[in-house]
């Protein structure tokens, strides 16, 4: 099924946060939970907001960003299995995201990649258990080049010493107010069936396909969600309890959210927090109310 025309508007966005969606907290199950939580901390740059002996919500002001989710009888998830690509953080200027190239340097943080997709620029990393971690900021959406509804995303080399020039005298004390998770990206077994889900029952626009993976989103954003095949190609549904990607959140406007439980049908379980949905490899999807 494809996505309504006239929910979805290609190349009119201005940033993650569009008119009627954006991601909200990304929870991930654990086995160290003051390691992983530390790593978030200190590393990533997010503030503490609440814990206890089995949960920690990470995030900027009152927005909790990640959730992390103690069990240690969860088994150790594959890096080959469905789930978690990495969840990217967006930093609202390009000044911010130099402070932080600065402040990753200064601690000798595991980056893994760094890319200028033209409409962003990114560093890659992974938390203790594996999970991947993006951090990026955004170009001016007036930059992003559309053809025929699809985005250029090129994954070109970073230049990662005038992205830290970029930072001034500014430094680094955590994330900015108005931080966010921009999108979410995951290892799916198939692109078809991945397509059918986050296009075809959620409504998200496909504005890019790569070799393997294919690019989601709302109101002419870049992404908001992304899945691809590279490690994962063939795997069936998920086995729980593992580490791992336990939860995506999505929130929506009164009227998408209503579009998705009639194209869900009796796939949606309905509460009075929202509508949580599973992907075709068990992930589940909660839509909140924006």
């Amino acid at each position: 099924m494809a996505a309504s025309p006239d929910t979805i508007h290609h190349g009119a966005g201005s940033g993650s946060t569009s008119r009627g969606l954006s991601l909200g907290r990304v929870a991930l199950t654990v086995h160290d939970l003051d390691g992983v939580r530390s790593f978030y901390e200190q590393t990533v740059g997010l503030h503490l907001l609440r814990r206890d002996g089995e949960t920690a919500e990470l995030g900027v002001g009152n927005d909790v960003l990640v959730e992390l989710r103690r069990d240690p009888s969860a088994r150790r998830r594959s890096p080959r299995e469905a789930g978690l690509f990495h969840t990217a953080f967006l930093l609202p200027a390009r000044a911010d995201l130099g402070q932080w190239v600065r402040h990753a340097a200064a601690i000798r943080a595991p980056l893994v990649d760094a890319s200028d997709h033209a409409v962003s620029e990114a560093l890659y990393l992974s938390d203790p258990e594996g999970n991947g971690i993006e951090i990026y900021a955004d170009r001016p959406a007036s930059r992003w080049r559309w053809k025929d509804g699809m985005v250029e995303m090129p994954s070109d080399p970073l230049d990662v010493a005038d992205l830290a020039a970029s930072a001034g005298d500014g430094t680094w004390s955590g994330f900015p107010e108005g931080a966010s998770v921009g999108h979410v990206h995951l290892q799916v077994g198939a692109i078809a069936p991945a397509e059918a889900f986050y296009a075809g029952v959620l409504g998200l626009a496909i504005t890019c396909r790569y070799p393997g993976g294919t690019f989601y989103a709302a109101d002419g954003y870049h992404h908001h969600i992304a899945t691809n095949i590279w490690n994962s190609r063939g795997a069936g549904e998920r086995s729980y309890p593992s580490t791992g990607l336990a939860e995506i959140q999505i929130r929506l406007d009164p009227a998408r959210t209503e579009a998705v439980r009639q194209r869900a049908g009796d796939a949606a379980s309905v509460t009075a927090a929202g509508i949580t949905l599973r992907d075709p490899w068990g992930t589940p999807v909660a839509l909140v109310l924006r």
